[in-house]
């Protein structure tokens, strides 16, 4: 009701001189107004939900792909790598991690800027190169694998990771959390898909590894091909000039709010455990006495968990809150992963692979929603998310290659899983900190 008094009024309101001060500033006050309700997110419609297809399309073969690792993980370990150590080889995965993340801040400015279709381009080409590529390494030579796997995928997946998820913003705010879900769940679909089918064509004695990687390769240039086109973008509002949020200024906003900086800080410690079970679930379940057949499939009930995870919170999260829905969400996980050091049989590892796939999937679909919570504008959606996955990309780097280092030759496994379980507790305090932060400040705002 508000809003369409808000409209009337600015149509109606002439720009002209005008004698008395409190006028001069209802009008310039109007004209500040006046591009935000213009630029409102619709909320829905055709060009909004093919957006959310693109972007879902994206998440499938980037985050998706990056969760099928554990299938080049054990590849890598039993094969092509198998004089190096489950540390060396899983800094290639990570360092993949890293990369999607790491570009977050130049990127998210580039898409806040109006680049987001030069962006994917270029991503797109180096990502599905570099996959070509990975196809022609040779048996043993680790820096061919590092530069194909970890370097250019990982740059390429980074080009159009963060954009797949600020457009969102632009079509959608009091569903946002619903439609950023439904856009991250696509990882879970890829999680799905990719494990599945790499261990099927690298054991396949006519296809083998370098052709499982083409295919894979083939299908991911496709999807990329056809997301592009589907995704629009829309000019978000400007930046009110009242609030002064411009150059150095702006930047120092954002760094000196204290709910964004302890939401990160969380994200950071949560994110150095999160992925443990990513890479290593598939090794964790054929050490443990699972048969290869039903271990390469234990990826797979992880993130069929994770594609329910990434949805049904998010919807539940526009209702009841974002934080309201995290919070668990990180407190499931670490319980789940607690619990990895009493599975020692096909059930427990299955069923633990979902819980923690639904827990971890929530959490990831939910980050990005609760850096738009916080901004303060949507003029700086991009750079609010950008700077959070630089600082992550961090953990994202050292995270696994800890856990391989305390794994060690001998397999230590309920040390490591100790050790991320910790973390993600951490993370989770931190989390606790950031809310009580984020609802004060609301309700100075409403006083």
């Amino acid at each position: 009701m508000s809003n369409h008094s808000e409209d009337r009024t600015i149509t109606a309101t002439p720009v002209q001189g005008c004698h008395e001060t409190l006028e001069k500033d209802h009008q310039q006050l109007e004209s500040q107004q006046a591009p935000v309700s213009a630029a409102a997110p619709p909320d829905g419609g055709m060009e909004a939900w093919l957006t959310v297809a693109g972007a879902c399309m994206i998440n499938f073969c980037t985050f998706g792909y990056i969760n099928a690792f554990g299938v080049y993980q054990d590849y890598y370990t039993r094969v092509l790598l198998s004089d190096r150590t489950a540390s060396d080889i899983s800094w290639i995965g990570s360092f993949q991690l890293f990369m999607l993340y790491a570009p977050g801040a130049l990127v998210g400015k580039a898409f806040d800027a109006g680049y987001f279709h030069h962006l994917s381009s270029i991503g797109i080409i180096l990502y599905v190169f570099s996959m070509f590529m990975l196809s022609l390494v040779q048996p043993g030579q680790y820096y061919q694998i590092f530069l194909s796997h970890g370097v250019g995928m990982g740059i390429g997946q980074g080009l159009l990771y963060v954009p797949s998820l600020s457009i969102v913003a632009h079509h959608f705010k009091r569903r946002r959390a619903l439609a950023t879900g439904i856009v991250v769940s696509g990882a879970s679909a890829g999680g799905i898909i990719f494990p599945i089918m790499l261990n099927i064509l690298f054991a396949e004695s006519g296809i083998g590894f370098a052709n499982g990687v083409r295919a894979s390769a083939a299908l991911v240039a496709g999807l990329l091909f056809i997301a592009k086109f589907l995704m629009k973008t829309r000019p978000p509002p400007k930046m009110p000039s009242s609030t002064g949020s411009t150059g150095s200024t702006y930047i120092k906003d954002i760094l000196t709010d204290g709910a964004y900086i302890w939401s990160i800080a969380g994200a950071f410690l949560v994110n150095v455990g999160m992925f443990f079970p990513f890479f290593y679930l598939e090794l964790f379940s054929t050490a443990h006495n699972i048969s290869d057949q039903l271990a390469f499939y234990s990826l797979a009930m992880l993130n069929a968990g994770s594609l329910v995870g990434r949805v049904i919170p998010t919807f539940l999260a526009d209702r009841i809150g974002v934080y309201n829905m995290l919070l668990p969400s990180i407190f499931m996980s670490a319980v789940t992963l607690f619990g990895l050091i009493g599975a020692n049989n096909t059930g427990s590892v299955y069923a633990l692979a979902v819980l923690f796939g639904f827990s971890s999937g929530a959490y990831v679909s939910l980050i990005p929603s609760l850096l738009a919570t916080l901004c303060r504008h949507m003029g700086e959606i991009g750079i609010r998310i950008g700077i959070a996955f630089s600082v992550v990309a961090v953990a994202m780097l050292i995270g696994t290659p800890v856990n391989g280092a305390i794994l060690g030759r001998a397999y230590s496994w309920n040390s490591a899983i100790i050790f991320s379980g910790i973390c993600i507790s951490a993370g989770l305090i931190l989390m606790v900190i950031s809310r009580v932060i984020f609802v004060r400040r609301k309700r100075n705002q409403q006083d």
